[in-house]
């Protein structure tokens, strides 16, 4: 038996140098956001968001105005025509939550469109880093993933770096 566990150990031990690679780990919403081409995406997406928001608070407007006339002239409205108003002012509501849906679900297809070729070229830039640093594997930083590193774990300046040279 002493000779089985002595044989394990020494296995272990043998292999202990292989199983201690380095690991490191890149946030890669920072290192987007830190590039030159992330900054243009944003300010790109910042432009566009600002613009249909800018639309669509002028439509809010209109739709509650529309709401407060109605409800000074209820009184003096008959009630069909009242009725009538009503219906007209709750088509504008869901024709307004209609147009917001939309809006977001272009701007985030935008936003893909926009940091797509990004995140690709990124996932090239981390490989060779990792590479050339001589990292056996490389982990996306998420609060709940990440718990505790040392900090030459983080590759995410360096990231940036060569991301910005690779131009």
């Amino acid at each position: 038996m002493t000779r089985f566990l002595t044989a394990t150990a020494v296995t272990l031990l043998m292999a202990a140098p292989a199983l201690a690679q380095k690991v490191g780990f890149v946030d890669v919403q920072k290192a987007v956001q830190a590039t030159s081409q992330g900054k243009k995406a944003k300010a790109t997406l910042d432009g566009e968001f600002k613009k249909r928001k800018d639309t669509l608070d002028k439509k809010k407007a209109d739709i509650e105005k529309m709401g407060q006339d109605l409800e000074k002239k209820k009184s003096v409205l008959s009630e069909e025509v009242l009725g009538k108003k009503q219906m007209e002012l709750q088509e504008e509501m869901m024709k307004f939550q209609k147009q917001v849906g939309e809006n977001q679900m272009e701007i985030q297809k935008k936003e893909e469109e926009l940091v797509g070729p990004i995140l690709e070229k990124m996932k090239g830039v981390i490989e060779s880093v990792a590479k050339e640093k001589g990292y056996a594997m490389v982990l996306e930083k998420k609060a709940q993933n990440v718990l505790f590193s040392v900090a030459d774990a983080d590759l995410t300046d360096d990231v940036v770096k060569a991301f910005e040279k690779a131009k």
